[in-house]
């Protein structure tokens, strides 16, 4: 979902799995038109000899959520030299500071795996109303699986707190102008609208990756 008011029509995501393809390289995409080059390089975690590609996305995205199950699974087949990592952006609905810290719990508490289709599930499909600080943490606490104590602990911690203004940063430095979305390499922007469509942004950020590693 968009900052502002907007429709992905030409990013509609489809959950048929994504047709087996050998990897497109980069120089059949256009800076510019499929993806974004920043002008200024974005910060990135990556270990040495890594490729950082990073999904912005949002708990009360409905798009986040339809995405999610061809996601997981793409996730799974990355390369090697790939570190994936998930940014919680800091707009859609008006309690976006708090769906940060979530994340960022379940990151730390390493629930994320297990949790992150069942978050999506809870709000989007059972409409459940998880909205605000203290509805997350009594939602968190009829979980199995998730040490309540430890889940409001951690929830309320320093730690989280500045995992979320960090991820707000990130947004920034990509220039992220809705979700879902990625960042690749602290260069490169793409999103559903710019590929036109999910899959081809899938198929974008690959090729991308693969070059990074060439740089």
């Amino acid at each position: 979902m968009k900052r502002r008011d907007f429709s992905l029509a030409a990013a509609a995501v489809t959950l048929a799995p994504l047709a087996a393809h050998a990897q497109t390289p980069a120089s059949a995409f256009k800076a510019g038109k499929d993806y974004v080059t920043l002008g200024k390089p974005a910060p990135v975690d990556a270990p040495a000899g890594k490729v950082e590609v990073a999904e912005f996305f949002s708990y009360n995205c409905p798009h986040c959520a339809a995405f999610e199950p061809k996601l997981e699974p793409w996730i799974k087949k990355l390369q090697p030299y790939v570190a994936f990592r998930r940014i919680p952006v800091p707009f859609v609905g008006n309690d976006v500071e708090t769906k940060q810290k979530l994340y960022y719990t379940l990151e730390a508490m390493g629930k994320v795996d297990e949790f992150q289709m069942k978050i999506f599930q809870a709000i989007h499909v059972d409409r459940q109303r998880i909205f605000g600080d203290a509805a997350v943490i009594e939602w968190a606490g009829k979980q199995p699986g998730l040490d309540a104590k430890k889940f409001e602990e951690t929830f309320k911690s320093f730690g989280v707190a500045g995992k979320a203004k960090r991820a707000s940063q990130m947004t920034e430095a990509y220039q992220v102008a809705g979700v879902p979305a990625f960042g690749v390499a602290g260069r490169y922007y793409v999103d559903g609208d710019l590929a036109g469509s999910l899959d081809r942004a899938l198929q974008i950020v690959e090729a991308l990756a693969a070059e990074s590693r060439k740089a």
